[in-house]
């Protein structure tokens, strides 16, 4: 069974309690001098998962963001309860006591490492789901058709187009207003897939960009297992893909262009759905198609009270759900729910020796299911 090293569990700890071994004296709010968002960017060629990576002229703001479908739950959740029944026969046994049925209420939050919800199996499943969250900071048009290309050896039956944008993106007087891919398909390795590729430019009509966009288009890459969830858990090396395409060898077909932002929304501003963060947290990077915001904050008491409040006037009472992945070296703790208009509202804190990282994610339900798309043009 996966437990956090001892190592690990104590660079968590003082991320929690907001010591460190050196730097400038901290608040409870905020540090003194909010830390440079270079330092939670993952560069190129950066695994994201089942063998495709970060393109070059990408950053991936903040850990990949990863967490188990509710398929996965539900698959395991049987055995899981069996085994905690068995557990709790065992001990009512030598104890001499009626066993006391295990609580099927949610736990209580807490802001300590805590064990994996499936810690009871010898083998917890893994996540199933990753969301690379990323800004585009080269060439958009080559960033896209070097990530297109790799999603056409992932898919290799899906006729990926990687030379003409209009086949995924939308322009006013030539100028991209945003692209969406979304694939479900079987793998080389004969994984079944759903990948879907979302670009967001900013605010087009006024040239603004997204909050902490650093006025760059904000790519987003979802990638979720969407065949039997059993079998997904069995075998998780990375698709062995032949080299993708060399996209700057050949000419995109529209000469479409990417409108230039001015500036990105004012500080303070709303980062998603409304909400505004806290001083206390750095947003590092948001979207409003698909919406998210990701961020980091000083202590994971800090990123626990602003999933609490997102969620709280978004999803009724009672309807919230919630997993603990507790990995070798990351904790993650994944809260989702109903909310309005159809939508899923998700936040996802991963806390980690590299900080405390909170994503949320307000999505159409439709986009989190596994009904099977077409491919492009089917």
């Amino acid at each position: 069974m996966r437990r956090l090293t001892a190592a690990v569990a104590a660079t968590l700890l003082m991320t929690l309690t907001g010591c460190t071994t050196a730097g400038p004296t901290q608040s409870a709010d905020r540090t003194a001098t909010p830390p440079e968002i270079d330092v939670h960017e993952s560069g190129p060629a950066s695994p994201i998962a089942y063998g495709l990576i970060v393109p070059d002229g990408a950053s991936q703001l903040g850990p990949l963001v990863r967490f188990r479908s509710e398929r996965l739950i539900d698959a395991y959740k049987p055995e899981l309860e069996a085994v905690q029944a068995e557990k709790a026969l065992e001990e009512a046994e030598e104890q001499g006591t009626e066993p006391t049925p295990t609580p099927t209420t949610e736990p209580t939050v807490s802001t300590r490492p805590e064990g994996d919800s499936f810690e009871d199996l010898e083998e917890p499943p893994r996540p199933d789901t990753f969301i690379s969250l990323m800004r585009i900071d080269g060439d958009p048009t080559l960033v896209v058709r070097r990530l297109l290309a790799e999603l056409d050896v992932l898919f290799p039956d899906a006729d990926v187009v990687t030379d003409d944008l209009s086949a995924y993106c939308r322009a006013r007087d030539r100028r991209v207003t945003g692209c969406s891919l979304d694939i479900t398909g079987t793998t080389p390795g004969g994984r079944e897939l759903r990948v879907q590729l979302d670009l967001d430019p900013g605010r087009v009509p006024t040239r603004t960009g997204n909050l902490a966009s650093l006025t760059q288009p904000v790519m987003t890459l979802r990638v979720a297992y969407v065949g039997d969830p059993r079998e997904g858990q069995e075998d998780r090396t990375p698709e062995d893909l032949p080299d993708p395409e060399d996209v700057e060898s050949t000419t995109e077909k529209t000469g479409w262009i990417w409108p230039k932002m001015d500036e990105d929304a004012a500080p303070g501003s709303p980062a998603i759905d409304g909400y505004t963060a806290p001083s206390s947290a750095t947003v590092l990077l948001s979207a409003r198609r698909p919406e998210f915001a990701t961020m980091t904050t000083l202590r994971a008491s800090i990123a626990t009270e602003i999933s609490e409040a997102f969620t709280g006037t978004r999803v009724a009472e009672g309807s919230l759900k919630r997993d603990v992945i507790a990995d070798l070296n990351e904790v993650i703790v994944t809260t989702w729910g109903p909310g309005a208009d159809g939508t899923t509202v998700r936040t996802v804190h991963t806390l980690s020796a590299r900080g405390n990282y909170l994503s949320l994610f307000i999505t159409p339900t439709s986009a989190t299911t596994t009904t099977p798309t077409p491919p492009p043009g089917g």
